[in-house]
């Protein structure tokens, strides 16, 4: 476990007129001022849509706790925040979300750098495609492990804090497979679809104590592992773009405005929510 120095974090705002990485507000893809100096916790933030939505909450002068598994490439993500962005705190910590007493301590080592958390992010998660007539028990458990059971854990270790603060924002990244299903995919579509009634469920339980959670359905997304997937000719991305009635696939840095968003003061009165993004994928029933 390893967390920076702290500096001042807890009183910090964004001037309107200021410029971040040479943009101002209006050149950027979105601006949302309630953002700057919370307390964002991201997991699986070392790569992908999890990275994005650092970079992101970064960008709005959020303050940065990063969990991932593999510690170089959470050493080099936090490397390049910290460059980046130089006037907010980026924290890391490598842990497995599939380990609830070490989720526990991430949490309670948050508490002492931080003493609250606004927002928690949960990316950490996997894919898995197998035939369902063949696919091991091990498997099976480790795409609910991680998909569902780790993300559990960190939505209850965040909303301890924020049902005592009498607010807070959870996000759960499911997917479109989670409204819909796909052959071969039977763990992944089970789990993420529980990650959608899990999300409806918790923001009905935490309402009443200003925590709000929703789930963010992403299509087909041209992550780091998509794409290497294409190289390697385990999925054909011209076939996925023909089906997605907008002809292509997403970035992860659309998914990440949709978490702006639903962060933010705007998404105010939206929780139980599933924020699907696919390009119009679940809603073409014309193949």
């Amino acid at each position: 476990m390893f967390l920076s120095e702290s500096s001042d974090h807890r009183s910090r705002s964004l001037p309107p007129d200021r410029e971040v990485d040479g943009q101002s507000h209006a050149q950027r893809p979105s601006y949302y001022p309630g953002l700057a100096g919370k307390v964002v916790v991201c997991t699986g933030a070392a790569a992908g849509i999890g990275l994005a939505m650092a970079r992101a909450f970064a960008r709005h002068e959020a303050h940065l706790v990063l969990l991932d598994v593999n510690p170089d490439t959470l050493s080099a993500a936090q490397a390049s925040l910290r460059q980046q962005y130089r006037n907010i705190d980026v924290d890391a910590i490598c842990v497995s979300v599939m380990d609830s007493e070490a989720v526990e301590r991430a949490f309670q080592a948050i508490d002492a750098r931080y003493g609250r958390v606004d927002v928690l992010l949960n990316n950490a998660g996997i894919s898995m495609n197998r035939p369902t007539l063949t696919l091991a028990p091990d498997d099976w458990r480790r795409a609910v492990d991680i998909n569902l059971n780790g993300l559990f854990y960190c939505c209850q270790q965040a909303a301890q804090r924020m049902t005592r603060d009498g607010s807070g924002v959870i996000l759960n990244t499911a997917s479109m497979y989670g409204i819909v299903a796909a052959p071969e995919r039977a763990a992944y579509c089970a789990s993420k679809a529980a990650v959608v009634a899990l999300s409806k469920s918790l923001a009905l339980e935490w309402a009443p104590h200003g925590v709000r959670v929703n789930a963010i359905c992403p299509g087909y997304i041209r992550t780091d592992l998509v794409n290497d997937l294409v190289a390697r000719g385990a999925l054909d991305a011209d076939v996925l773009a023909a089906h997605t009635p907008m002809r292509r696939l997403g970035t992860p840095e659309e998914i990440a405005e949709a978490a702006l968003f639903l962060a933010s003061d705007g998404a105010a009165f939206v929780t139980g929510h599933a924020y699907v993004a696919d390009g119009g994928w679940t809603a073409n029933g014309y193949l």
